[in-house]
């Protein structure tokens, strides 16, 4: 038993110290950076590789989930294409989320040494085409990371995710022309978070920790660049 114990606390230790570590990443830098275009997915048959595009967003910003605040997200990056169908519809193909955890203030207990991290997934459906100021939809799920939770324990499920509609913030601002970068500022302050399930026997201590369910009050802000490439630029997927 007491084997165990130290076992678990040392686990606890090396992750609080990897999650300590991302919690004073810097912030995105206004130059232009290299961006990853190997998560572009494959467009439809029969479309115009000109007049596709694949679409790399990266963002960072922070987020007030339930009770709690967290002022700085770790980096996260969407990556989508879209263009027109041979109909003349829109089209769009969903490529990737990735997202490293982020810490939670205070932990799992609030004090301590245990940590404890969200740390964002794809939930399932978006609409990327924008209408005014108004950016589109995406849904996500945050999977809460910590030692003695169980790898499934998740904020919002397959079946109901959480629903983010960012809203434009201000002017955009060309960073670069070639290549194209835009840096644009967005929020979404009204979208619902669900309570954390299937986190075994600690899932009351993480509802109670976060504050969830939260139906208002919640708020995600990010500051992001976008930028992206035509289909006739990329490899054939």
């Amino acid at each position: 038993m007491q084997t165990t114990t130290l076992r678990r606390t040392a686990a606890a230790l090396a992750l609080a110290a990897t999650l300590t570590g991302l919690a004073v990443a810097p912030a995105l830098a206004a130059e232009a950076p290299s961006y990853d275009f190997s998560d572009c997915p494959a467009i439809p048959a029969g479309v115009d590789a000109a007049q596709w595009k694949c679409e790399v967003l990266t963002a960072t910003g922070s987020l007030h989930l339930g009770s709690r605040d967290i002022p700085e997200l770790a980096p996260m990056t969407i990556t989508h294409a879209e263009g027109p169908l041979p109909d003349g519809s829109k089209g769009q193909v969903w490529g990737a989320l990735r997202g490293g955890p982020t810490p939670v203030p205070g932990g799992l207990t609030g004090h301590g040494p245990l940590p404890l991290a969200l740390q964002p997934e794809y939930g399932g459906r978006s609409d990327f085409y924008s209408v005014g100021d108004r950016m589109g939809l995406f849904t996500l799920r945050y999977r809460v990371v910590s030692p003695l939770l169980p790898e499934g324990c998740v904020i919002g499920t397959e079946e109901a995710p959480i629903e983010i509609r960012l809203r434009r913030v201000g002017s955009s601002e060309w960073i670069s022309k070639n290549p194209p970068v835009i840096k644009f500022a967005a929020t979404d302050t009204a979208f619902t978070a669900p309570a954390a399930t299937d986190c075994g026997p600690l899932t009351r201590l993480v509802n109670h920790r976060l504050g969830l369910p939260a139906q208002t009050g919640n708020t995600l802000t990010l500051s992001a660049l976008y930028t992206f490439k035509t289909y006739d630029q990329l490899p054939p997927r």
